[in-house]
C-alpha cells in the first residue's frame, strides 16, 4: 500500500514537472540534423523549455501571417526578405538582447537590423569549390580571384550554376559580383566566366557533385555545401576570393510570442559562446558571429573576422535584394540564350588579343565591349518600378507588369543579338 501511494506521489510530480515545462515554438527552414544539434543542446542547458520545432521553406511567411502568427515564438531562417517584409508589418518584437562580444557589422554587411527588430545567427561565404586533383592533371593553377575565372585557362574547366533555375544561393552570388565590381564591370565579368563555363541547368546533381567527380574542376559555391562534401568524402577544397561576400542567416522573435522571456533566451543561447561553436560541428560548417569563437576554429576553418581586416567585405544584401528577379531575366539574355555563339566569339578573340598589340587595339576593345555591355544601365536597374516588374510574384498576378517585362525583355534581346552579330561580322572581317 506504501509502495503504491510512493509510486502515484511519483507520478504525480513527474506530471507537475512535465507541466511547468515552457513550450517555445521555432519556426526554421534548416534540416532536422542541424535543429537537433541546437534543440539538444538549449534544453539540456535550458531543463525549464520544450523546444517545438516547425519545418516551413517556401510557405513561412504567410504561415507568419496567419492569425497570432501561427502561434511561432521565434523565426530562424536564411530568407532575408521573409525578416524585411514582415518588419514593415510589424510583425516583430524587438530583441533586446545582451550583444556585448557581437559585432554589429563586418565590412559593409550588417549583422544587425539597424531597429534592433533581427540579428545574425551566422554566414556562409560565397567562393570556389575545386578539385584540386583535377587542376593539377590540367596544369591549371588554383583561381584566386573571381578575375582569375576569366582566364582563357580555364576554359572548359568551369561549371557556372544559372540563378533561375539552381537553388537559393546562385541569385546572390551572382548578384554579389555584380555589387563588388560595380554593375557595367560586373556584368562584363560574368561574361567572360560565362564564355569559359558549363551553363548548368535544372538537375538533381548538386554542384559540388560535379567537382567531385571530376566532370569539372572549378564551380562557384556557398561555403556549406563545398564542407558538406568534404565531410562526405569529395576531393574538395573551398577558395574564398578578395574580399568575399557572405549570406547570413538571421533569427527574430515574433511580436504576437507568449513566451518572449524564453524567446529571449533561446536568442541569446544561439549566439552564445556554446550555440556559436555548434556551427563548427560537421553536419553544421557554418561561419559564427561571434568573433571570439574562432580561437577554438577546427584546423583549417575560415575566420571572416580575420579575412576581413586586410579585405572587408562590401557586400549588402540589403542594398541589392529587390533586383535579384532583374538579375536573373539579363542573365538568361545576356549569357545563356547566347552561350554558343559567344563561346565561339570569346575564342576567336582572345586570339586575336594574344596577338603582339592586339589588346591595345581599338578595333579589340570595342568587339570586347559588344561582347559584354549590359543593355540597362545601373542606375536603372536600382528603379524599385524596374525592380518589381521582373518579381515573380508581381509578374504572375499583375498583367501589366507580365506585358511591361515581356516588353523590356523582346527590346534587350534584339540589342543583345544586334551586337552580337556585330561582333561576330567584326571579329569575320579580321581574320578574313
Amino acid at each position: 500500500m506504501k509502495f503504491r501511494l510512493l509510486l502515484v506521489l511519483m507520478m504525480g510530480l513527474s506530471g507537475f514537472e512535465a507541466a511547468a515545462k515552457e513550450t517555445l515554438t521555432v519556426l526554421t527552414a534548416y534540416p532536422e540534423e542541424v535543429v537537433a544539434l541546437f534543440e539538444t543542446a538549449f534544453e539540456r542547458d535550458n531543463p525549464d523549455i520544450d523546444l517545438k520545432v516547425l519545418w516551413r521553406r517556401h510557405d513561412a511567411l504567410p504561415y507568419l501571417r496567419m492569425p497570432a502568427q501561427g502561434g511561432v515564438d521565434v523565426y530562424w531562417s536564411a530568407a532575408l526578405h521573409n525578416f524585411l517584409q514582415l518588419k514593415q508589418e510589424g510583425a516583430w518584437q524587438k530583441l533586446a538582447i545582451d550583444r556585448t562580444g557581437l559585432a554589429d557589422n563586418i565590412g559593409a554587411l550588417p549583422l544587425i537590423d539597424p531597429d534592433g527588430y533581427y540579428c545574425a545567427t551566422e554566414i556562409a561565404g560565397f567562393g570556389f569549390a575545386v578539385n584540386p586533383g583535377y587542376l593539377r592533371k590540367h596544369g591549371l593553377p588554383l583561381p584566386k580571384s573571381w578575375q582569375d575565372l576569366t582566364d582563357a585557362r580555364y576554359s572548359g574547366h568551369i561549371a557556372l550554376p544559372v540563378p533561375s533555375k539552381r537553388g537559393n544561393f546562385v541569385p546572390l552570388m551572382i548578384d554579389s559580383i555584380l555589387q563588388q565590381y560595380g554593375w557595367e564591370s560586373g556584368w562584363a565579368l560574368l561574361a567572360e566566366i560565362a564564355a569559359n563555363a558549363q551553363l548548368l541547368p535544372p538537375g538533381p546533381a548538386f554542384i559540388t557533385d560535379i567537382i567531385g567527380s571530376g566532370e569539372r574542376g572549378i564551380a562557384p559555391s556557398i561555403d556549406f555545401f563545398a564542407a558538406s562534401a568534404q565531410a562526405n568524402g569529395a576531393p574538395l577544397q573551398m577558395i574564398y576570393p578578395e574580399s568575399v561576400a557572405y549570406s547570413p542567416a538571421h533569427i527574430a522573435i515574433a511580436a504576437a510570442t507568449q513566451h518572449a522571456k524564453a524567446a529571449r533566451r533561446f536568442v541569446n543561447f544561439m549566439l552564445s559562446e556554446t550555440g556559436q561553436k555548434l556551427l563548427f560541428h560537421p553536419d553544421v560548417r557554418k561561419l559564427p558571429v561571434r568573433a571570439a569563437v574562432y580561437a577554438d576554429k577546427p584546423e583549417g576553418y575560415f575566420d571572416p573576422f580575420k579575412a576581413a581586416v586586410s579585405h572587408p567585405p562590401v557586400y549588402d544584401r540589403n542594398v541589392t535584394l529587390q533586383r535579384l528577379a532583374l538579375d536573373n531575366a539579363l542573365f538568361e539574355l545576356l549569357l545563356t540564350e547566347h552561350h554558343e555563339t559567344a563561346q565561339r566569339l570569346w575564342q576567336q578573340l582572345r586570339r586575336l588579343e594574344a596577338q603582339d598589340g592586339g589588346k591595345a587595339d581599338r578595333r579589340i576593345a570595342h568587339i570586347r565591349r559588344l561582347l559584354t555591355a549590359v543593355p540597362i544601365d545601373g542606375k536603372k536597374a536600382q528603379d524599385l518600378k524596374t525592380q518589381q516588374i521582373f518579381m515573380k510574384h508581381t509578374r504572375a498576378n499583375d498583367a501589366d507588369a507580365e506585358i511591361q517585362a515581356n516588353k523590356l525583355e523582346q527590346a534587350w534581346r534584339a540589342e543583345i543579338g544586334d551586337r552580337y552579330k556585330e561582333a561576330e561580322r567584326l571579329l569575320a572581317q579580321w581574320e578574313r
